[in-house]
Formats: structure tokens, C-alpha cells, sequence
């Protein structure tokens, strides 16, 4: 199922994100974790390109495919495009249609020594056009509700959004953020310039000390008052941090709800535990 359906038929529609493990030997555990993550009905679950943005490691279509497949919880595969060309994406695009996903999160990724910029892909949007010539496929965006860090100025940053949407993007997934009034200021520069797809804003509950500053570091969210008070307070309080960071999420979705979000997106690193907490947070703002 295209997840169009759910964004036309919910007034909501939650969703959880996983990624890869990088060792082929911790995939059984891997599909434990996506057995209990089924119980709390999500709406679809999203498979990031590798552990940490890697390429290594069980492949994110056989995560995809084992969820749809195998455990019938529509899923949504990340596709990068750096250091790919068109050779490499054909492949890609075939062995998405021989698994049965129709869901996919097109990305230009981060460039590295070991991926380095395509030629044929110089943006997301590239691929995004590239997948709408070959098949039946609902494509999600990333979009960042403090800007791209690319992007000269936020009103230049939902142009190039629209940009996106106009080759073809159905949908967008928000980088993680802990100000809501952010999110709301950005989807309404991006509504004002015509960008009509729904939006799922992504939400990652802190509760482990070692996240903080990796956290940070690599989404330059905007930290909020509450939010430092709350790390400073409970940081060295292992179980404390983590009553506090589901408690902090829950609040953050609850509000995003009641105001109208289209879709929340759970990036809940893989732990059960969390995703549960969180869910039954919400529980009653989903029925």
C-alpha cells in the first residue's frame, strides 16, 4: 500500500523509523525488535540507508522487504543517491520492485571518501525524478524545519522544497527538532509558498546521556530552555533521563496533534521500550 492511502484516509498517521544493524549476525535480533515495534500498530516503519548512514551491514530493502513481506507492516526504504550513477540506481530500482516496495525516501546522502557526489545525481530531487520515470512508487523528501544547512536564507530553503515536490515528492519527513514553535514557523513559510504534501514531523526522544551531544551534533536542532534544563537536571540520572526524555517527546507530539500535523515520525534508534513509552503516551490522540 502507497502510504498516500493512510495520509488520505487518517487525520494522523505515526510512524516509526529503524535502521540496518551493521552486522549481518545481529539481523535476527534485528527482526525481534520489528516484531514487537508491529504491536504497537504503526502506520508504516521506515529503514534508514545502513547503520548510521553506512552502506554496510544487512541491506535496508531486506529490512523493508521482511517487513512487508513477511510481517505485513507497510514499510519505506532510504535510497541515497551519493556516489551512485544511473547504472547503480537501475539495479537499486528492480530489486525495490522484485521485494514489493512501493515506498521509498529518496536522499542525496552526505558526502565522503567512500561516497563521493554523482554525476547523475546532484540533488534529491534527481532521484526523485529518476524513480517517478520507472515506476509506481510514492516518494518521500527530507526537509529540515531549521533550514538546510545548504540553504542561503528559510525562504530559499521551502523553494527548493517545492522544487522537490514539483519532481514528483508525495510526501516529507522533518529532521528531528525539540522547539515545536520551529516546526511551525517553517510549515508555515512552506505552505505559504505552495508546498501542499504532507508533512510528518520527526521526533527522537533523548533519553540516554551518550545521545545528547552526537544527537546534536549531527541534526543542529535548536535546544529550548525547558529541553537544557531538562538534560542539565537529569544527565547524570540514567533512569530519571530516561522518564524525563519519553515525558519531554510525548508532550512535544501531543501538541503537534492537537494542532494539526499530518503525520508523526518516531525516530526511536531501534529500542522498543521507547517507541512503546511514547506510544502509549499518545495512545488516546490516535483513536
Amino acid at each position: 500500500m502507497k502510504l498516500g492511502t493512510l495520509f488520505n484516509q487518517k487525520e494522523v498517521v505515526l510512524s516509526i523509523e529503524c535502521f540496518p544493524p551493521k552486522e549481518i549476525s545481529s539481523y535476527e535480533k534485528m527482526q525481534s525488535v520489528l516484531r514487537n515495534m508491529k504491536t504497537l500498530n504503526p502506520d508504516f516503519i521506515s529503514v534508514t540507508y545502513g547503520a548510521g548512514g553506512s552502506s554496510g551491514g544487512v541491506a535496508s530493502s531486506d529490512i523493508a522487504s521482511f517487513l512487508k513481506n513477511d510481517l505485513s507492516v507497510e514499510s519505506v526504504a532510504h535510497v541515497v543517491c551519493m556516489g551512485s550513477e544511473k547504472d547503480d540506481m537501475e539495479k537499486i530500482v528492480q530489486n525495490l520492485k522484485d521485494k514489493k516496495i512501493e515506498n521509498v525516501l529518496a536522499l542525496r546522502g552526505d558526502e565522503s571518501p567512500f561516497r563521493p557526489l554523482s554525476k547523475t545525481f546532484k540533488h534529491a530531487s534527481d532521484l526523485v525524478t529518476f524513480f517517478k520515470e520507472r515506476g509506481d512508487f510514492f516518494i518521500s523528501g527530507a526537509c529540515y524545519p531549521e533550514g538546510h544547512p545548504e540553504s542561503a536564507t528559510p525562504k530559499k530553503d521551502v523553494e527548493a522544497l517545492v522544487l522537490k515536490q514539483n519532481a514528483g515528492c508525495d510526501h516529507f519527513f522533518t529532521q528531528l527538532f525539540f522547539d515545536n514553535n520551529i516546526f511551525y514557523r517553517f510549515l508555515n513559510r512552506a505552505r505559504k509558498v505552495g508546498l501542499s504534501r504532507p508533512i510528518s514531523a520527526g521526533i527522537m526522544p533523548i533519553v540516554r546521556a551518550s545521545q545528547i551531544e552526537r544527537t546534536i551534533k549531527l541534526s543542529s536542532a535548536s535546544m529550548p530552555s525547558d529541553f537544557t534544563k531538562m538534560i542539565s537536571r537529569f544527565q547524570n540520572d540514567e533512569k530519571s533521563l530516561f522518564d524525563a526524555g519519553i515525558d519531554y517527546a510525548v508532550s512535544q507530539i501531543r501538541d503537534l496533534i492537537e494542532s494539526g500535523v499530518d503525520g508523526i515520525h518516531l525516530y526511536a534508534m531501534n529500542n522498543f521500550e521507547v517507541a512503546k513509552r511514547v506510544i502509549n503516551g499518545i495512545s488516546d490522540l490516535l483513536k
